[in-house]
Formats: C-alpha cells, structure tokens, sequence
C-alpha cells in the first residue's frame, strides 16, 4: 500500500437536485401513545387496560430515545390495542348498561300495568252474595 504521500478526501459535492431514491426517506419515529395511556389510566382504567397500555407506552418511549425503533414500534402498536381496548370498554360497555336497564325498567313497566288489571279483577256479585 502507497502512503507515500498526503490523500485527501473531500467531501461529496451536494447536488442541487433533490435525490428521489428510497435510501434519502426516513420514516417517522413510532408514536408511543403516552398521553392516551395516561388519560385511560387515570379516567377509563377498564379492567386495568389503561395500566397496561401506560406501560407499553413507556417501554416504546424507551425505545425510540435508546435508538431501536423496531422494537419501538412494537411496543407502540401494543399500547394503540390496549388503549383502544380500554376506551371501548369504558364507553361501550356503560352505554351498553344503561340500554339493558332502560329495556328493563320499560319492560317492568308494561308487567306492571299488566298485573294491575289482574289484581283488580271484580269476582261477580253472585260470588259474594253466596257467603
């Protein structure tokens, strides 16, 4: 190897053309979902899924600042499921509640309204003259 005399490297002259190849497109860093796992931890903790999903959120934040975005964007898409999960299950299922109370109490109604014309029936007077 000849090293005899001084190399120098420049550096590569910047095109003024903007290069289209896939290799100069970043993709964004994964979203870690922390504010909405906090929110469902704190308001909607359906069965503990907003914990989960706080935790998950975490781990993704970890993730994407120690530089392994693969595994940040696992644990991101664990979080989105589970507070997805949690926040249907803190909305769908009062709703879904109330419904079954109210069907319930109209369903009462009619039997009660029902059984007042049972109770009041009137035996005929032949009946109570016989005593």
């Amino acid at each position: 190897m000849d090293t005899s005399y001084p190399r120098e490297d420049y550096p590569p002259v910047p095109s003024h053309k903007r290069d289209p190849s896939p290799a100069g497109l970043v993709p964004p860093p994964p979203r870690d979902h922390l504010v909405w796992s906090i929110f469902n931890t704190i308001y909607m903790n359906f069965c503990c899924l907003g914990f989960v999903a706080l935790a998950f959120s975490v781990k993704a934040r970890d993730r994407k600042v120690s530089g392994d975005v693969e595994a940040a964007r696992r644990f991101s898409s664990k979080a989105r499921c589970y507070n997805v999960l949690a926040t249907a299950g803190s909305v769908v299922l009062p709703l879904l509640l109330a419904a079954l109370v109210i069907t319930g109490v109209i369903h009462l109604s009619k039997l009660a309204q029902e059984s007042v014309g049972f109770f009041t029936y009137q035996f005929s007077p032949s009946d109570e003259e016989d005593n």
